[in-house]
C-alpha cells in the first residue's frame, strides 16, 4: 500500500475544518450525526474540537462491497430525535454522492431546523449528484482509499492515515 494523506496532514484538516463549522455555526447547539461505519474515526477527532454544545446520533449507511458500489441501505434505528435541531451529518468519503444525498433527503423528512454535511474526503472527478458537501477536509483524486475509518471488505480502518491499495492488498482476483 502506498500512503496517500499523512496523519499530519489529515489532523490539521479536521482543525480546519472545526474550525469553520464553530465560525460558521456561532456556538449554536448541534447534533452531530456520523454516517458509521466509517466515519466513525473522523466523528470522534472531529467532536473533540468543537466547543460548542453538541449531541451524537449514528445511522448507518451501507453501498459497497469491496470496491464496488451496490445499492445503498440505511439503518435509521439509532438515530436521536432530531425534528427542530441544527444537524451536521459527518461522512468519511463523498465520491458519486448518493449516499450523502439519499442521507440528506431520509433526515429531511424528520424535520430538523437545518441540516449541513461535513466529509473527511472527497473524491475529485466522481461527483453524480447536485449537491456538495458543507464542509471537507481534503480533496483526492478518483483512487480507491483505506484507513482512518474507511475500508477494504472491513479491514484497515485502523492506519492512521489515507493509503491506496496495490493490487497485491487485495488478495486473490476472481479470474476473468
Amino acid at each position: 500500500m502506498k500512503v496517500l494523506i499523512t496523519t499530519e496532514e489529515i489532523a490539521a484538516a479536521i482543525e480546519r475544518l472545526a474550525s469553520e463549522v464553530r465560525a460558521r455555526e456561532s456556538g449554536k447547539p448541534l447534533t452531530v450525526i456520523a454516517v458509521m461505519t466509517g466515519s466513525i474515526v473522523f466523528l470522534a477527532d472531529l467532536i473533540r474540537k468543537l466547543d460548542v454544545p453538541l449531541r451524537v446520533g449514528v445511522i448507518q449507511a451501507r453501498s459497497y462491497s469491496g470496491t464496488s458500489r451496490g445499492e445503498l441501505s440505511v439503518n435509521l434505528d439509532m438515530l436521536p430525535e432530531i425534528t427542530g435541531h441544527d444537524v451536521l451529518l459527518v461522512d468519511d468519503i463523498f465520491d458519486t454522492g448518493h449516499t450523502l444525498q439519499e442521507v440528506i433527503q431520509l433526515l429531511q423528512g424528520r424535520s430538523p431546523r437545518s441540516i449541513r454535511s461535513a466529509v473527511l474526503v472527497r473524491k475529485l472527478g466522481k461527483q453524480q449528484v447536485a449537491i456538495s458537501p458543507d464542509y471537507v477536509g481534503l480533496e483526492i483524486p478518483d483512487v480507491f482509499v483505506v484507513g482512518y475509518g474507511l475500508d477494504y471488505n472491513d479491514t484497515y480502518r485502523n492506519l492512521p492515515y489515507l493509503a491506496t491499495l496495490e493490487s497485491t492488498d487485495l488478495g486473490p482476483q476472481p479470474a476473468p
